[in-house]
């Protein structure tokens, strides 16, 4: 497991999937709630394969594939996975943009105003983040994004975005809104604002 040592997390470690086993990622997830609904396929899914197209066992059939869990040899994966105590308790997909088809195809935040290549692999995208009930506000998705800048460095990325949700001082939003992440997450990684498309949204990118 790799250590992310800090005052706000000093017990968290963080794998990449394919070191974790299902079961793990599973208890991540839950039975109930936003997790157990969406696996992480809202933008991995075409717009024609609409949710209600596939049920929640399909789309956690996909993220068992893509992730590769269980298998640590694997050559790729699609996010990592967070453990406090060596407990399973958080989840972030990363991987390369192109991967994510809905993105590109469904979603102008990350292109408007933007003159990228939709298919260019060495960028790569921080799509969600997910921490269990009782984990949460405990610094489980900083390290989770610093961990995501280490991995895509490490497997060939030139480029790392996230395109996280602004919120509001002593204002409450709800996970199942803030699964892109918070923008003071990618800032404390090292990511900078490169557009603000939407009032609620921006993306933030580093370069490598």
């Amino acid at each position: 497991m790799r250590a992310v040592a800090s005052a706000a997390t000093p017990e968290v470690t963080i794998v990449p999937a394919n070191e974790a086993s299902w079961e793990d990622l599973r208890a991540v997830f839950g039975t109930r709630g936003a997790g157990a609904v969406c696996w992480c396929q809202r933008y991995k899914l075409a717009p024609k394969e609409a949710f209600k197209h596939f049920p929640a066992e399909e789309r956690a059939h996909r993220l068992r594939t893509q992730t590769e869990c269980g298998h640590p040899s694997s050559k790729t994966t699609s996010g990592l996975v967070a453990y406090s105590g060596g407990e399973p308790v958080g989840w972030c997909a990363v991987e390369p943009r192109s991967a994510y088809t809905g993105l590109a195809r469904a979603y102008r935040v990350p292109w408007e105003g933007r003159d990228e290549d939709k298919s260019d692999d060495s960028v790569w995208a921080v799509t969600c983040f997910f921490v269990r009930a009782g984990f949460r506000r405990k610094g489980v998705s900083y390290a989770l994004a610093r961990a995501a800048v280490e991995h895509a460095r490490e497997r060939g990325a030139r480029a790392l975005e996230g395109y996280p949700m602004l919120t509001e001082r002593g204002k409450d939003v709800i996970w199942d809104e803030i699964h892109v992440g918070a923008r003071s997450v990618f800032e404390a990684a090292g990511f900078r604002q490169v557009s603000h498309p939407t009032k609620r949204r921006v993306v933030m990118r580093i370069d490598f």
